[in-house]
Order: C-alpha cells, then structure tokens, then sequence
C-alpha cells in the first residue's frame, strides 16, 4: 500500500507542483470591433491570479497594439468578472470563459462618449494601451514599438498594495521594454495616474 504521506521520488513533481499542472492555462483571445480595431479579450480557463500572469496578458496585448490598424489612439481597457455559475458563461454562452478585459474607452477623442470613464466596483487590473504613433519609447533603437501598462488596483489602507507593468513591443513581437513595480504610487508615472482616475471613489 503507498504511503501519502511519503516523500515525492527523484525525478517526481511534489504536491504544490502537480497542483499547479493541474491548473487550467489563462487563455485570451482578442475581441474586435467592426472596424477591426481592439475592442478588448476575452479570458478563459482561468483569471490571471499574478503580477506575473498580468505581465504576460500586458505583454500579448502590446504585441497587438503594434499591429498596424489595431489601435487608432491611447486606450483604456477595465476587467470585468463574467462568470457564471455553471460550465458556461450566461453573458457569452462559450464555454470556460472566466472574464473580459473590455474597451472602457479613449483617453482623449473628439466625442466625449468614447473618453474613459470611472465605472462601479474595483476592477482586477485596468491597462492602457498607446499605437507606435503615440509610443514615446524609453528604448533607443527600437522600431516603432507600441506600449502599454497594467496596473493591478490594491487597497492601501489594508496593506493592498498597487501593483504596474509596463511593457513595449515592436510588430514582430519583440519585446524591447518590460518592468514591474510592487507598492507604486500611481500619481508618480504618467500611464498609472491616468488609470487611476478611474478607480471609482
């Protein structure tokens, strides 16, 4: 009879590790808009549940924003939870679906319907997106590279702290800029401080 309390073997993953395989991935698939512009992702599988996880969905989102067409101008996009309660999402009827990462609207635009607004609620990560024409890169030799930041809303006075990324990518995919912060103070850079005022009061 096996011992479960008995060691892993060499070579065998430990508890916490087949745990962890077991997981399903987080899986994104853009959304678009009849003009095929990015209108936000939809999330199955599971909800990115890391600063790590966050920074590769920032990532992905970045590669395309570089694509030509893809963003007509700064960004903002909100999580929204849409899960059911069942095997299937009641707001999109596709299996899995765990949320959205919506279009929440432009930073500035001629009509003052498309401007982000505050919305109710504290979202798990809001996430700006700049186009190649709107990217002021930090990177020197990089070709055109779009831009974009997470930033993951904590509760301060609860000990919550923020959290951001920030992440430059070129059209092939090259990723020419990637830095995360624990503990920002979202009105020292520019992209949080715009995200942060749509954290409802």
């Amino acid at each position: 009879m096996a011992d479960d309390d008995a060691p892993p073997r060499e070579g065998e993953p430990g508890p916490g590790e087949q745990a962890r395989s077991e997981r399903p991935p987080v899986e994104v698939s853009p959304l678009h808009r009849p003009d095929r512009g990015l209108a936000g992702f939809l999330l199955t599988g599971r909800w990115p549940d890391s600063t790590r996880e966050w920074v590769q969905f920032l990532t992905l989102a970045v590669r395309l924003a570089a694509v030509p067409g893809m963003l007509p101008t700064t960004s903002v996009y909100r999580s929204a939870d849409e899960r059911g309660d069942g095997p299937e999402s009641r707001p999109t009827g596709i299996p899995h679906v765990v949320g959205i990462v919506e279009l929440a609207g432009r930073v500035i635009a001629d009509d003052p319907a498309e401007i982000a607004a505050p919305a109710p609620g504290l979202p798990a990560a809001l996430v700006l997106l700049h186009p190649p024409d709107e990217t002021a890169t930090r990177t020197p030799d990089a070709d055109r590279p779009a831009s974009g930041c997470v930033l993951l809303p904590g509760v301060p006075h609860l000990g919550l702290e923020h959290r951001a990324a920030w992440v430059e990518a070129e059209v092939d995919g090259t990723v020419t800029r990637l830095v995360s912060v624990r503990g920002i103070d979202p009105a020292q850079d520019p992209d949080t401080a715009v995200l942060s005022l749509l954290l409802a009061a």
